[in-house]
């Protein structure tokens, strides 16, 4: 008996039937994985991008109408309205603003202030609209959810408990005279 086991065994270790499915399949697994990567980091870098271009539009308008700065609720809708791509925007985004003396220039907290839509709204950290000629600067957050939450990718973003990721962007403009 132990002779038909070891006959049986060499045989079975010499046929090359399905040696093929097993190549395919690890191949298969690495080729989506890098794809579902690909196309995240496509996705946050577009977020990225509009963000900044809203970000900038919007400090561009603030920095040009002279006298008249916008509130808050303003200035995130604005924003907002420009990005046009992200769901949810004025509830998971919080802005910054607060003037800085040059020469003894200390700059917002090193620590965005974020918040994403299942949270309780509060009241922004810091929000000072500043005046003519003075140095601003401005940081807004935005919080999303990843697209694949559960690649490799994804987990090396900072991520909080409820699976938000954030984008951040700062800017700096000087308040032109009315």
């Amino acid at each position: 008996m132990s002779g038909r086991l070891l006959s049986f065994l060499r045989e079975f270790g010499r046929d090359e039937d399905g040696s093929g499915t097993v190549e395919v399949v690890i191949f298969t697994t690495l080729l989506m994985g890098t794809l579902v990567s690909v196309v995240e980091i496509g996705v946050i870098n577009l977020k990225q991008a509009l963000l900044e271009r809203a970000v900038a539009l919007e400090v561009r308008e603030i920095r040009l109408s002279t006298g008249d700065v916008p509130d808050y609720e303003e200035i995130r809708a604005d924003i907002c309205d420009e990005m046009a791509m992200s769901r949810n925007c004025e509830a998971n985004m919080m802005l910054e603003m607060a003037v800085a003396e040059p020469a003894s220039f200390v700059g917002l907290p090193s620590v965005a202030d974020c918040i994403n839509a299942e949270e309780e709204p509060r009241p922004s950290r810091q929000f000072e609209p500043g005046l003519d000629n003075e140095l601003m600067l401005m940081r807004a957050c935005l919080k999303y959810k990843p697209l694949f939450p559960t690649t490799r990718l994804v987990s090396h973003l900072s991520m909080d408990e409820k699976g938000y990721a954030q984008l951040v962007v700062r800017a700096m403009f000087v308040q032109e005279p009315r």
